[in-house]
């Protein structure tokens, strides 16, 4: 019998359960029917950013970010194209922190962008500085 893996979904946050070995294969939601992957990253709120957090059972990368921040901006795309290459073995997000300042004081964001990897809900690794796509993949393949 396969593992079963929790995912949430990023359209409804209703929490799927999904045999590990169903995870390529373009999942969907029970509850919306909408796909569990789409290829982007997700724009994160604190309540989005909690369920995601504590809910996945696969590893989350957060992308701390500001509009007003230029690295940030140069970053974007290879963010979006590090999801393309890394999902659906992991979530990938973003939080702006401007808006969510109470998530960046609690993880202690003092430079951006800053990319966070947590797996289990709690923090595993912290990368400050902007990436390329490829350097963002190794990086998470060398922390899983």
């Amino acid at each position: 019998m396969s593992e079963s893996l929790h995912l949430v979904c990023p359209h409804c946050q209703a929490v799927n359960r999904l045999p590990a070995n169903r995870l390529s294969q373009s999942p969907k939601c029970g509850q919306c029917h909408q796909t569990l992957f789409n290829g982007h990253p997700l724009a994160l709120t604190a309540k989005s950013f909690e369920i995601h957090l504590a809910r996945n059972d696969i590893p989350l990368l957060v992308d701390f970010w500001a509009d007003w921040c230029g690295p940030c901006k140069m970053m974007a795309p290879a963010f979006a194209q590090a999801t393309q290459l890394l999902e659906p073995r992991v979530r990938f997000g973003k939080i702006d922190t401007e808006a969510e300042q109470q998530i960046s004081a609690r993880f202690n964001i003092r430079s951006i962008p800053t990319l966070i990897l947590f797996k289990g809900g709690r923090e595993l690794a912290r990368q400050s500085g902007a990436l390329s796509a490829q350097d963002i993949v190794r990086w998470v393949n060398s922390q899983l």
